[in-house]
């Protein structure tokens, strides 16, 4: 059977609080795929913190089984150190309307994937149920208060939350935010005088450690933050470093899983983790607030989760280096739906192996899809 030819539209709009720039570029772009001579009724629209989604592999495989995808980006696509959830909420917002008022969908499904998981999670909870507060003192722009929701929502290898992921991933043997050499040998996961593999004393202590250094970070932008806006300043940019320190990628036995151990997405853990290749490298104050602090962010998962009662799927590839069984469950075992279903699969955290992962993911999500719409 001939594979039908796929039509990408790129869709390019102003969001309620952005217009143009003055290059000439919109804040919110994307591309909206569907195969040729189709105006699908039901389409996809998947979008992430900070990566470009408007090319996502599960696109044309979607529109090839007659749903439309919209890939769509935010205003901080490459731009995570100044981040905001109100106006990537309100940018998000911009593309759901447009698959409604301009594309002649009539239902809308919600795809979370990878770091994106939370964040849709978060449009359709401020969108039935608005939640967010202002921090720092600011205000929220009304748009934020004026989303469409979802029909359905899916989470596929997706993170609990930013700032959850972030704090799984710390090292916590870092002694000085400012020196990304300086490391607790009792706290270093690659002194190999504690593992691997790694006692149920050394987890406690590395994962509550981990917390830690989060919670040191926040009471530091805090006192940061009062400091330079006494000076005039609106803000202050600084690095993080050392954020590949996952103990799982090291030990098998926490959290069993097909995936490969010695490894995180990029490579030898060690190696990238001493390397500015890292998430969250740069923040301002108020990014770190919003998108990574555990005691401050509204981009953790499990307060969106609870209040979503829409059908939902989740689906984790068991191969996957970073996102783990665990996780899937989380998502699973707080999403307020009646109608939830998890699913396990083969694969990678994007699907390139096994050879066929991507069909099949695709067609468990139209096989699901199927009977609720």
């Amino acid at each position: 059977m001939e594979r039908p030819t796929i039509e990408r539209q790129f869709v390019s709009l102003p969001s309620p609080t952005a217009g143009r720039n003055g290059a000439g570029y919109m804040p919110t772009q994307g591309l909206y795929h569907v195969a040729t001579g189709t105006q699908p009724k039901v389409a996809f629209i998947a979008s992430h913190y900070n990566v470009d989604f408007s090319e996502h592999y599960m696109a044309p495989l979607l529109a090839e089984r007659g749903f439309g995808f919209l890939g769509w980006n935010t205003r901080f696509r490459g731009r995570e150190a100044y981040f905001s959830l109100d106006h990537a909420l309100i940018d998000i917002g911009v593309g759901v309307r447009w698959l409604r008022e301009v594309a002649g969908v009539e239902k809308v499904v919600l795809l979370g994937n990878s770091g994106g998981g939370s964040l849709m999670a978060a449009y359709h909870s401020q969108a039935i149920d608005p939640n967010l507060v202002p921090i720092l003192g600011g205000t929220l722009p009304e748009a934020v208060l004026d989303l469409e929701p979802g029909d359905l929502y899916i989470s596929t290898n997706a993170h609990p939350g930013r700032p959850e992921v972030l704090t799984d991933w710390f090292d916590p043997s870092v002694l000085d935010e400012t020196d990304p050499i300086a490391a607790d040998p009792e706290l270093d996961m690659f002194n190999p005088h504690n593992g691997p593999p790694y006692s149920a004393d050394f987890v406690q202590k590395y994962r509550a450690g981990q917390v830690a250094r989060n919670n040191r970070i926040t009471a530091w932008a805090l006192e940061e933050f009062e400091r330079v806006t006494e000076a005039g300043c609106l803000d202050r940019a600084f690095n993080l470093y050392r954020t590949w320190a996952d103990l799982r990628y090291l030990d098998g036995s926490i959290d069993p899983s097909d995936r490969d151990v010695g490894v995180c997405y990029l490579g030898p853990p060690k190696v990238f983790n001493y390397s500015p290749y890292g998430i969250g490298l740069t923040s301002t104050l108020r990014t770190w607030l919003s998108m990574w602090s555990l005691e401050y962010s509204q981009c953790r998962g499990v307060p969106h989760l609870e209040r979503i009662k829409v059908p939902s799927l989740v689906i984790q590839s068991m191969g996957d280096a970073g996102v783990y069984p665990c996780d899937a469950h989380t998502i699973h075992d707080n999403l307020a739906a009646e109608d939830k279903t998890l699913e396990f699969i083969p694969g990678d955290h994007y699907l390139e192996e096994p050879s066929g992962a991507r069909n099949q993911i695709t067609d468990l999500i139209v096989s699901w899809l199927e009977t609720r719409i």
